[in-house]
């Protein structure tokens, strides 16, 4: 069962059993069950939104709104860290008769992806949300999985057999020279049009959504703290 789930159902059962309890406690489990169900609620609703473009609200969909921004920093990070002109002098002498790009990707910084996908959600209006729970300190604790998962994303880009054709055909055909690296770019740049909207907003989904559920939780947390402590206040003020 998902922890935004059981968050919610925690909440509910607080709030079933304030019908049920003594006057002491009703008003401590009412306060706590229905803050801490209004504060689960608001962050599902708002990590739905972050995925999914929902009509007449403004803001909504900000990871398929800038997909083009995340696949360019795909794009930049693969060029500018092993597919410069240096690497392919030394790939060529290293691996005339096979090619094999694994190695050089699982050593391939990955934050620069990560950048640009935080920068995008803190600019967004759920940067506003996220800075109610530690703000882009929440958005750090999610760097390692991302960077990893990114990694196996791209592993299995150039392990594949288009790419690796493509790739053979243009280093047999070409010259060291600017050139190589712009056709290698094409290649890239063919690859990454397969990534629309929707693929962008599912890889990312599995990257991060998961992890956002924790948002939902300390949501639950909060709200039931804040619900308990105002029924302690309204109990000792009346």
């Amino acid at each position: 069962m998902r922890k935004s789930t059981i968050t919610d159902i925690i909440a509910i059962i607080l709030v079933i059993l304030s019908i049920f309890a003594s006057n002491e406690y009703k008003d401590y489990l009412y306060y706590a069950g229905l803050f801490a169900l209004s504060g689960a609620l608001t962050n599902q609703i708002a990590i739905y939104m972050l995925f999914n473009k929902v009509p007449f609200l403004y803001g909504s969909g900000v990871i398929e709104l800038n997909f083009e921004k995340f696949k360019k920093a795909i794009k930049d990070m693969i060029m500018e860290q092993f597919f410069t002109k240096e690497r392919l002098n030394n790939f060529l002498q290293e691996e005339e008769n096979k090619i094999n790009l694994v190695p050089i990707v699982e050593n391939t910084d990955f934050n620069v992806a990560f950048d640009a996908l935080k920068e995008s959600v803190m600019e967004s209006k759920f940067g506003q949300v996220i800075n109610m729970f530690g703000g882009e300190e929440t958005l750090e604790s999610l760097r390692e999985n991302f960077n990893q998962k990114l990694k196996s994303a791209i592993v299995k880009i150039v392990s594949s057999k288009a790419f690796k054709e493509q790739l053979e055909h243009h280093l047999q055909t070409s010259s060291l020279s600017d050139d190589l690296s712009q056709k290698v770019e094409n290649i890239i740049d063919n690859r990454l049009k397969e990534l629309g909207p929707k693929s962008v907003k599912e890889l990312l989904n599995r990257l991060i959504k998961e992890h956002l559920e924790w948002l939902v939780v300390w949501g639950g947390v909060f709200g039931g703290l804040i619900g308990f402590i105002s029924a302690f206040i309204n109990h000792y003020i009346s």
